[in-house]
This record gives C-alpha cells, structure tokens and sequence, in this order.
C-alpha cells in the first residue's frame, strides 16, 4: 500500500512582495520564499502551495483580496492559462526595471567578476505586435481547465491550434487572438482552424504520433512581405523502419487533402508571399533537415536594417523583434568601437546580419555558424548587400574554431559572439582566450550561461560595459551585451 500524499497547505492574507525570475513574484513564508505566477507585487492574495521544496515553495494564487495600485489590465484574453507573457500584468516600466536588475544579480552571483555600473536597459520600441515569427502546434488533444475538467462535460471536440502548455507537452491550448504579432497572422490561422474543422481534417495527436495538421509558422518582414508553412503530419503512425522510404508518403501522406487547404489559404490570403509545406513524419517538429515545398511565391523573404537587405527563408534564424534588433546590433557595433583596419570574427553568425551588419567599418569579418542553409542566406546576403569582405564558414562552433582555423584565416582583432542558451562550449572559450583579441562583444539571450562565461573569461578579459536590450516585452526574457577588454598580461 503506497504512502499517502502529504496535503499541501494553503496560505491566506499574504501580500506579494517583489517580481522574480521567469516571470513570476514572490513572498516570504515561515523562512521560505514562495513563487507565485501571474502576480506584482502588492497584491494581497490566498495561494494554494503546489509544490514544496527544501528552501521554497511554487504556489499558485486561488483568490484575489486586493490588487495592487502597481497592476495594469492584461491586454490578452488568454493570460493566466498561456505562459507565453506572463507579466502583462505589470506595468511595461516595471518590467524593464525587473530585467536588468535580473541581469545584474545573475551577473554578479553566477559570474562573480568585478562589473562596471550597468548601463540603463534599452526597452522595446513596440510592446505589443512586436515579433517578426511565431509557430504555433495543432493537436487532436487540447487543454481543458480544472473548470472544464470538474464539469463532467463530454467535449466532442478536441482539435486545437495554438500554444503547448508548459508541463503538459503533448496538450494545446487553444489561442484565439495573441497580441505578439500584426493581426493578419491571427486571420491566417483561424482560418486555417475553422476550414480543417469544416473539412474533417486530422489534427496532430503527438503521442500517436498521427494527424495531418501538425504545426505552423508565420513570419513578416518590414518589407511587407509574409511567409506561411505548414508542417504535415502522417495520417497513420509510421514505423521507425519506414520513416526514411519513399513510400512513406504514398502510403501514409494525404497530399490531396493537404493540397486543398494550401489552395483555400493561398486564395484567401493574396498578402502572403511565400506559402510553403513541409512534409514531417518524423518524431519531432524540426524541420531543417527536411525539403521544404514552395506551394505559391518565393522560398524566402527579405528584411531591411540600415539599408541593408537580408534574405530569410523558413530554416533562417532571424531575431524575432526587428526593430529591436536594429537597436541590439547598434550596440554590439558600438562595442567592437572598429576603425576600418580590423578582423573580426562573429562567431554563431546565423545569417550573417551581424557580420553583414559590421563590415563596412572592419577590413573583414568572418562569420561561423552550425547550419549550412544560414550559412548560405549569410553569403547571399553579403552578395545582395555588394559585401566582399566576408567570409563564412559552416559547422560546430567548437569542431571549427580551432588554434589551426586561426592561423590559416588571420587572428581576430575582435571577436562578436552570439551563442544560443547554452553559451559558449568551454573548448570554443579556449580558443577564444588563445586568440587573445582585443576585444569581445558577447551578445546573451541568457544571462545565466553569459556569467558563467564570463568568469572563464576572467583571468584574461575585465568586464568594461553592460548594456541590456529589452527584445520581448510581457516575458521574463531579456538580452545582454557585454564588453570585454584584454587586460594587460604580463610576459
């Protein structure tokens, strides 16, 4: 006979005492720090403790006493339930403020090096329609509230597109407008909703791993341009020995169906210019590795950043907030501080905007990134934009990057590095310090690994700017640029 589960206890009167990380706030209990989501401070609220730990506990929030005065009203009809912007709540001001003191507690407990006055957050131009991409999942299985749930309700209807729920991977909930992108997008896809519905189309079941509507993507430009992909999936469960055949798509691929949905949306959208389809058998929703078909128009679609043109086709990463990253390379230019007479090499290149972005103030610019197709978009973006003095180089950062590639291709007087989350592999930052650059401009989507860097970093570089870049309002999310300076290493 199993142990009985402990009754976790519920908390009344408490008022919400400051933002935390990931989006959430928090209050002190009996010598424990409680998070609680979907609140800001000076709210005063009952909380249901969901979780228990050793040091603190995750709550969530079962009543309302008093709202804080420091509260706006969320603009989304779907906050509380998507993860997506949990501080809509919090008034934009405060949100900006949260970020870089995050940015600089992180810095200092993760990093441990000595930090100059951090340089006040550049918030974003636009709050709401602000991103440039969003994918959303389509499911045979969506989310039901606790409220749904506790009705006994029989809902025949389960297929929804939208956002997946965090701790729920194989659930979606179902989005009816979100905020984060012109509205056009929001058309788009209930569109494609409401004809797959009227049609008897099947929606994706991941744990079946079946179901012909899997996901989508929508991406603008501030060309004007949009690009729609769907990925299908197969209509039956396919066996892992089949995958790679031929065959798989004749026998489990309904491409007559698939075909007519792509022609309801080409007609009843003419503003997109790049409608696209994939076909995904796979057991994931990555799609780089797959052929990506061009059902009406072009394969990619261009941007346009200080006069410069950037081709970004669906494999492409692009930042998802354009104006803001106009503001963010600003920074990391202004950084690198190039006279004409340097080489710099711009490591986790993606498309080469950075590099392309920089040239025309270095002598060259070396750009190296993992995925080939980016690596292509980087070369074809330098040749649209009439750049010679690029060169760019396709593989794993840490593979590539080697004592060797240095000495053939010259060494770096800067170095502009991007990385993903995870930071910077420990073999990359040694070839970095044997490098021995200048300079370094290290541009972050994640302060955490960024400090763990830094203090690998330390012995030979000081930490002279930190400037944060505020790319995505409503969310705990923010980017960081940091300049490193060489110091003076005694022979």
């Amino acid at each position: 006979m199993g142990r009985k589960k402990k009754e976790l206890p519920i908390v009344e009167n408490v008022t919400i005492e400051s933002v935390a990380a990931e989006g959430k706030s928090l209050f002190k209990w009996n010598d424990m720090v409680v998070f609680v989501p979907f609140c800001v401070p000076g709210d005063v609220v009952d909380v249901q403790i969901r979780k228990k730990k050793h040091s603190y506990c995750e709550a969530e929030v079962i009543r309302f006493h008093k709202y804080s005065a420091n509260r706006v009203d969320p603009m989304c009809q779907h906050f509380g339930l998507c993860g997506g912007c949990k501080w809509q709540q919090l008034p934009y001001e405060e949100q900006i403020k949260a970020k870089q003191e995050q940015v600089m507690q992180q810095l200092r407990r993760i990093g441990h090096v000595e930090l100059p006055e951090c340089s006040p957050i550049l918030g974003s131009v636009k709050t709401k329609e602000y991103r440039n991409k969003l994918e959303f999942g389509c499911s045979d299985k969506r989310w039901l509230t606790r409220e749904e749930i506790s009705s006994s309700t029989v809902y025949d209807d389960m297929n929804a597109i939208g956002f997946h729920i965090s701790g729920a991977f194989d659930k979606i909930l179902p989005i009816e407008k979100c905020w984060l992108m012109d509205d056009l997008h929001n058309r788009i896809r209930n569109c494609v909703r409401d004809y797959a519905k009227a049609n008897n189309i099947t929606f994706f079941n991941i744990m079946e791993q079946h179901g012909l509507l899997r996901d989508m993507m929508l991406r603008n430009s501030n060309t004007g341009e949009w690009m729609f992909l769907i990925q299908f999936g197969p209509e039956m469960s396919i066996p892992a020995s089949e995958i790679t055949e031929e065959a798989v798509r004749k026998k489990h691929f309904d491409y007559d169906t698939a075909m007519a949905l792509m022609e309801h949306i080409s007609e009843a959208f003419p503003e997109i210019t790049s409608l696209l389809w994939v076909y995904n058998p796979k057991r994931n929703d990555t799609f780089s590795d797959l052929e990506v078909n061009v059902f009406r128009g072009n394969d990619h679609i261009f941007e346009i950043m200080e006069g410069l043109r950037f081709k970004v086709d669906p494999k492409s990463f692009y930042q998802t907030n354009t104006d803001q990253a106009y503001h963010l390379y600003c920074v990391a230019r202004d950084f690198a501080n190039l006279s004409g007479n340097e080489t710099v090499y711009d490591l986790y290149t993606g498309t080469g905007t950075i590099a392309n972005f920089v040239a025309n103030q270095a002598k060259r610019v070396i750009g190296i990134e993992y995925i080939p197709e980016a690596i292509e978009d980087a070369r074809i973006n330098s040749v649209i934009n009439k750049i010679e003095n690029t060169s760019f180089f396709a593989g794993d950062m840490k593979d590539i990057l080697t004592e060797t590639f240095i000495a053939e291709h010259g060494r770096p007087d800067i170095i502009i590095t991007d990385p993903p989350r995870a930071g910077m592999h420990p073999d990359v930052i040694n070839v970095i310090l044997g490098a021995s650059p200048a300079r370094i401009v290290y541009v972050s989507c994640n302060p955490a690994t960024q400090a763990r860097d830094l203090q690998l970093l330390d012995k030979d570089y000081r930490v002279d700017k930190v400037q944060p870049v505020d790319m995505f309002p409503h969310t705990p999310h923010v980017e960081n640029v940091v300049l490193l300076t060489r110091r003076h290493i005694e022979g």
